[in-house]
């Protein structure tokens, strides 16, 4: 049995939810979201919560159950409040700013980075952070690997860039050897 399942989801005050025959769609103030029920799972509303039933109890329907309670959860929480991700960009010369709708990075290439801003996403760069919010939990998330990925974090110095909650295992360089050795 599915421990996320079960808790009904509480749907708060200003979200509309409608139910559909093979999708749930959640409406917020400026924003709005279209779920698809995943297979085996009923959805049922009652006053202000939702119900998520699985139809039976086979492995995927019960892995599906969790999923889809969690997917209805955020879209819930994204239709109130923005999900946010912060940055850290650590490197002499590292810098970053927001230029219209492009994030410029200077990563220590002979050139600078350009990364296009996704539709519904807001980046904010505060000295050597970015900050990227955004009422989808999936594209906040995804954005923040995509520039992520442009330059990892390095074990040595630990210039990159790297999650504001990530730790860098630093490794030692090498010993300078001395005349006996």
């Amino acid at each position: 049995m599915s421990k996320i399942g079960k808790k009904p989801v509480v749907i708060r005050e200003g979200i509309t939810v409608n139910l559909g025959e093979d999708s749930i769609e959640v409406r917020g103030e400026s924003v709005a979201f279209s779920l698809p029920i995943l297979p085996g799972i009923k959805v049922k509303q009652e006053e202000n919560e939702l119900i998520f039933i699985p139809q039976n109890s086979t492995k995927q329907t019960i892995s599906n159950w969790g999923t889809m309670r969690a997917l209805t959860e955020n879209a819930i929480s994204g239709a109130t409040k923005d999900f946010t991700k912060a940055l850290i960009i650590e490197g002499v010369g590292y810098r970053a700013n927001v230029e219209g709708q492009k994030l410029v990075l200077s990563l220590g290439y002979s050139h600078p980075v350009e990364f296009n801003i996704p539709e519904g996403i807001k980046i904010t760069v505060l000295k050597n952070t970015v900050s990227i919010a955004g009422p989808s939990k999936q594209l906040v998330g995804e954005t923040a690997a995509q520039i992520r990925r442009l330059r990892k974090p390095e074990p040595y110095k630990g210039k990159g860039i790297r999650y504001s909650d990530e730790v860098v295992k630093r490794k030692a360089g090498k010993k300078a050897i001395g005349k006996t050795g």
